[in-house]
């Protein structure tokens, strides 16, 4: 995967992760919100902060000590 093509697919993932995040707190503040899925975007949630690490450190090149 090209850098460009890391970073584009960086942008779509925060996207999604702030998207989820918004989701997340209506459902909290609703008060009407399934337990269960709100369980299921915070997971989501963690996949997608995990996936966007992976890619970051992607970005970053290999420092020889």
């Amino acid at each position: 995967m090209s850098r460009e093509d890391i970073m584009r697919r960086l942008e779509l993932l925060r996207v999604e992760h702030r998207d989820l995040d918004t989701a997340i707190a209506a459902l909290v503040d609703s008060g009407g919100g399934d337990q269960m899925q709100i369980a299921r975007l915070k997971k989501r949630k963690l996949r997608l902060r995990d996936e966007i690490a992976q890619l970051e450190d992607e970005l970053v090149p290999d420092i020889i000590a």
